[in-house]
């Protein structure tokens, strides 16, 4: 396996994100999550991400059982402040108060000392970002946390936390059909030397190439309220994925990985953060890091999802004002 840089962390060029580990989109088998941690550990991949805010902690406690027998080849990422509440909405809380409580809690579901990665899962409009951080540096100072990260925030948010305390990774949604971070992020990122981390780098599961209507998801399945999947936006959205389908075709490789390879040609601090609940799935994606482009390729898929090709908000009104504070 490759490796990149988040800032001073090495880690492997493509992630494991665990989100899907436990329901959301559908109903996993905990078994074939854990073995697949397992799968991706002999892979080489070394970047495990979870979160307090996956299914209320229990993500975390799948993660943290896991990666116990292997935690010296892990780098155990995981986020705070996003918060769910009972009647099924959700807040953001960074206050400084909260930063210590919220990591404690997650150091024990992990069954863990030390976080290696940290992050703020959703920025909190009403704290200042420089009050945040200095609480996660305080946690780095205590030794609970190695690296600080953020995730969804705007240059201007990146740039003052950076200030307060070194970043060491940003992490964003961006793929082919996500891709807002090239406007400034990734600009500010190289000149700050802040690792990115791209969530969601399969636009969930629609870079696949298997989802053709809303009827390919379980009626549980979250994306069902997200509009890029809903009526004419997932008609027009489907177009891009028949160039998609053709350039994998001529490269020698599925859609998926194609998307995750794409990724990798965009900046050499980018780490394509797929998520996988299954083993099969996780070697698919593994195996993307061998794949090179051709330059004819790239230059097809930029023009196949060109920003104004893909209609529709990634998440729901409600999300959407939670992201780029």
């Amino acid at each position: 396996m490759q490796m990149r840089k988040l800032g001073s962390l090495d880690v492997s060029a493509i992630g494991l994100g665990c989100m899907s580990m436990t329901p959301i989109y559908g109903e996993p088998d905990p078994n074939e999550a854990a073995a697949t941690i397992h799968r991706a550990v002999e892979r080489g991949i070394t970047l495990i991400d979870t979160s307090d805010a996956y299914n209320a902690g229990a993500n975390e406690e799948l993660v943290g059982q896991a990666i116990a027998p292997v935690r010296d080849k892990v780098v155990l990422a995981t986020k705070f402040g996003n918060i769910r509440l009972p009647d099924g909405g959700a807040d953001v809380n960074g206050r400084p108060d909260y930063v210590p409580v919220a990591c404690d809690a997650s150091l024990k579901r992990l069954g863990v000392e030390t976080i290696d990665l940290y992050y703020i899962h959703r920025i909190d409009p009403n704290v200042p970002i420089e009050d945040t951080v200095g609480a996660l540096a305080r946690l780095v100072e205590a030794g609970k946390v190695r690296h600080i990260g953020l995730s969804e925030a705007s240059p201007a948010t990146l740039r003052r936390a950076h200030a307060t305390h070194p970043v060491s990774a940003l992490q964003t949604e961006y793929s082919l059909w996500s891709r807002e971070p090239e406007d400034e992020l990734l600009s500010l990122c190289y000149e700050l030397g802040i690792g990115f981390v791209a969530y969601s780098p399969l636009g969930r599961g629609f870079l696949t190439a298997t989802i053709d209507s809303l009827e390919s998801l379980g009626p549980k399945d979250r994306r069902r309220d997200m509009p890029r999947f809903q009526g004419e936006n997932l008609t027009r959205n489907l177009l891009p994925i028949a160039v998609l389908r053709a350039c994998a075709a001529r490269e020698g490789c599925t859609p998926a990985q194609l998307a995750l390879a794409w990724l990798l040609t965009r900046r050499p601090f980018v780490v394509p953060l797929p998520g996988s609940k299954q083993r099969r799935w996780l070697d698919e994606n593994a195996s993307a890091v061998t794949i090179v482009p051709s330059a004819s390729t790239i230059t097809e898929l930029d023009a196949a999802f060109a920003r104004n090709s893909i209609v529709g908000t990634r998440y729901p009104a409600a999300q959407m004002r939670r992201v780029g504070i």
